[in-house]
């Protein structure tokens, strides 16, 4: 092809694109003469409804977010209360496990008492009754003593 059989067809497409122009001018200005004029009443109205729209959409939002919220303070508290109650499980915890070892070494004080109780008790029975028998043991030499010199006096009496 020729370079003048090339601009012929341009010259052709140009010719038809301003026809379709014209064409949607046409069907725009009937588009628009048909639609009713807007009366400034219809047009605050209309801004009424878009701003109660964006009202109740901003009423919605805020609603959503304080749901949200209310999930969040619940998820927090939940934690809290599970760290509370861990804490709370770990002092009980360390609390019986002390009052444990000190029933333990009460115990065994108790016991070191005790034994050392009867030791005492052990030892001043054993010294008591040692007592008792020295005191016995003189009182009978006492006895021997006097009933001996009794005969004694009796015998040089009787003679």
């Amino acid at each position: 092809m020729s370079p003048k059989g090339d601009s012929k067809k341009t010259v052709k497409e140009e010719a038809v694109k301003p026809a379709e122009k014209v064409q949607e001018e046409k069907e725009e200005t009937s588009m628009e003469a048909e639609q009713p004029a807007v009366s400034p009443l219809d047009e605050v109205l209309g801004q009424a409804q878009r701003a109660y729209a964006a009202y109740m959409d901003a009423t919605r939002e805020v609603s959503r977010i304080y749901r949200e919220n209310e999930v969040q303070v619940a998820e927090a508290y939940r934690r809290t209360e599970q760290q509370a109650n861990s804490a709370c499980e770990d002092r009980i915890t360390r609390a019986l496990r002390e009052r444990e070892q000190i029933e333990n070494k009460a115990k065994e004080a108790y016991t070191r008492a005790l034994e050392e109780a009867a030791r005492a008790s052990d030892d001043a029975i054993a010294e008591a009754t040692r007592d008792r028998d020295e005191i016995l043991g003189r009182a009978w030499q006492v006895r021997e003593e006097t009933i001996a010199q009794a005969w004694e006096i009796y015998s040089k009496a009787v003679r």
